[in-house]
């Protein structure tokens, strides 16, 4: 049957959502509404053609999706996740679009082909802008917001209108100037065999550094081009001076790597071969390629900085090895606590939300340990002191799988935790001044503790600490609407308040895993190893079988990493899977209807007399974590 109206309700429908929404029955919210004339022209024009022949809404669903996939792809979200977060909105609000994710170039189809569109999204480390944009899509999908809302709140994301201060501080320069160095530094110790002398040096080269990509980020254009070579010849330089003036008794390896780990995209190695395991070939090998020509370029660089300051390179190269290495962590007690600053400059990089960073911190540290342990228990029954690639395999995929479950079970924590907290926030369900349960305030009294006590320290953000603030009134307004002797008939809320729901729905959305995986992926990856492979390629050692080890060591590490990520996610469906099989089953058979009132609950499908198709898809249906 043919719907009479031109827009067809969807689950993002305003109507929709009025009548299906716990709190829009309550509390009413003024129609916001998108401005699609600020849209690029070719966006545009497709956006009119949409619009002419289907909606505004289903206009508009395409340009939610469209900027959703760039800027997760800006924030380098995984790939294959960032097409199945497009293809489930797709199919919720009965969307015809399809897509083709590069690594660089994007390019979106819409109707079968009747429009394209194109564009080049580079992109860099910022697990906040994943995280925020996938709750938005997930929000849109599950009912929550309007298309007009949700493009709203894409475009205030952009402009840090939902970033904590500390967040915006260390997002950009200057303040990521105060992170390089400390990466740098504890990079330098902890991962490629410094002493306290090899971190000062590479904190001065991570300053130095920061400046000069602060320097030529703020001339911009083709200038930006210059920033690999830069900061690859003034390492060289910095490093090699250090050398010569200062007893000649430095690890040059060890300053260099510390310094340029910040440049290095070593994720892309194991991205990439995820990608070609899951069968995109062309994608997986094209950011493969090009990130090894990437690392090539820094070392290249860095070698030119060497050969300008000193007489004899290659016999320093030679020499300046006698002094890497020279610590056995494991036997220190401060080796947990570096590594833990260390990662906490890698979530500064990342842009990690600051107040989420313990999460962030747990999930390195398993990762970190799991592949420290297993690599020492293989060395030591091995009675050797060297590893073989069967102790770099092992430690690497418990590394990566440790990670994988630690992140995955964060997750679900924090999400059935978070639930009982947004829910009260929310009015989703009974208050806990209304129930005998006294686990509902015990949760939401230490969850809204914390987030004032992070705000009166100043690394949370201000709307939390408001939204608690704006909960008792709404909750006050609600007692008083629903008593008939009371006068209110309505919830009318300011502008910022309704700002402040809006965030709250978004954010009581399921965290993005991966957001909190990279970073300890980031840690675990081998863009040391081929920056090692090209530094011997310039510098042949004088052994020559330790230039093919390298390699070996490189496509070992890269692919035993990979492999690790598959394992540990098997793992999680695996243990999910029988945790739903044992509890789902019970309270699938105490509570739920019969089978047939579910599908019809589940999907409404209706098609409009202009061919457009409405879906609405109720939101009881649960995805894996993050399936590959």
């Amino acid at each position: 049957m043919a719907l009479e109206a031109k827009s067809p309700r969807r689950v993002c429908s305003h109507a929709h959502l009025e009548e299906n929404d716990g709190l829009r029955k309550t509390v009413s919210f003024n129609q916001r509404r998108f401005d699609p004339g600020k849209l690029p022209p070719d966006m545009f024009r497709v956006y009119k053609s949409l619009k002419e022949r289907f909606d505004e809404e289903y206009a508009l669903l395409f340009v939610f999706n469209m900027q959703t996939a760039m800027e997760m792809h800006r924030a380098w979200n995984m790939t294959l996740l960032t097409s199945k977060t497009l293809k489930k909105c797709s199919e919720m609000v009965g969307l015809t679009m399809t897509w083709e994710l590069g690594v660089i170039k994007l390019k979106f189809f819409m109707e079968d082909g009747d429009f394209e569109l194109q564009r080049k999204v580079p992109y860099d480390y910022d697990s906040e802008f994943q995280d925020m944009f996938m709750r938005i899509a997930s929000a849109l999908y599950n009912g929550h917001m309007t298309v007009h809302e949700a493009l709203l709140f894409q475009q205030e994301a952009k402009e840090g209108k939902h970033t904590a201060r500390t967040g915006l501080f260390i997002r950009d320069y200057p303040g990521r100037l105060i992170v390089l160095p400390a990466m740098s530094s504890t990079c330098a110790v902890i991962f490629f065999g410094g002493t306290h002398r090899e971190a000062g040096v590479a904190a001065i080269c991570g300053l130095v550094t920061g400046l000069i990509e602060y320097f030529l980020i703020r001339v911009g254009g083709e200038a930006t081009m210059l920033i690999d070579l830069a900061v690859g010849f003034i390492t060289g330089v910095i490093g090699s001076l250090f050398y010569f003036f200062d007893g000649q008794n430095y690890c040059l390896v060890s300053i260099f790597m510390g310094t340029l780990y910040w440049f290095f995209y070593g994720t892309a190695f194991v991205v990439g071969l995820v990608e070609i395991l899951a069968g995109e070939l062309e994608t997986g090998v094209t950011r493969f390629m090009a990130v090894s020509i990437k690392t090539f370029v820094l070392c290249v660089m860095c070698c030119c900085g060497i050969l300008v300051t000193l007489d004899n390179p290659a016999d320093v190269w030679a020499a300046q090895s006698a002094y890497c290495n020279t610590l056995d962590l494991g036997e220190y007690w401060w080796r947990i606590p570096l590594y833990l600053a260390c990662s906490l400059s890698v979530l500064g990089q990342y842009r990690f939300r600051v107040e989420q960073m313990w999460r962030g911190l747990l999930v390195q540290l398993a990762g970190y340990e799991a592949q420290f342990q297993v690599s020492r228990y293989f060395l030591n029954k091995a009675n050797h002191g060297a590893k073989d690639n069967l102790d770099v395999m092992a430690s690497n995929i418990c590394g990566a799988a440790a990670s994988v479950l630690t992140a995955c079970f964060l997750s679900a924590m924090m999400d059935k935790i978070n639930s009982i907290y947004y829910a009260q926030l929310l009015q989703r369900g009974a208050h806990r001044d209304e129930t005998d349960s006294k686990l509902d305030d015990i949760l939401y009294g230490c969850i809204s503790g914390v987030a004032k006590c992070f705000n009166c320290i100043g690394i949370g953000r201000e709307h939390d600490k408001h939204m608690v603030e704006l909960e008792k009134k709404i909750y006050q307004h609600s007692k008083e609407l629903k008593d008939p002797t009371h006068a209110r008939t309505e919830i009318k809320l300011d502008p910022h308040e309704e700002d402040l729901l809006l965030d709250t729905i978004v954010y009581a959305e399921s965290m993005n895993i991966w957001a909190m995986l990279m970073p300890a992926v980031y840690q675990l990856v081998p863009g040391s190893m081929i920056a090692r492979m090209w530094f011997e390629t310039i510098i042949p050692p004088t052994d020559p079988t330790q230039q093919d080890n390298t390699f070996a060591g490189l496509m070992v590490t890269s692919i035993s990493l990979a492999l690790g990520l598959i394992v540990g996610e098997a793992m999680v469906e695996i243990i999910s899977g029988i945790f739903q099989a044992i509890f789902g089953s019970r309270s699938t058979k105490k509570d739920d209807p019969p089978e047939e009132e579910q599908k019809e609950a589940k999907v409404q499908v209706t098609e409009a007399s202009d061919g457009a198709v409405a879906v609405a898809v109720d939101e009881t249906s649960e995805d894996s974590t993050w399936p590959l």
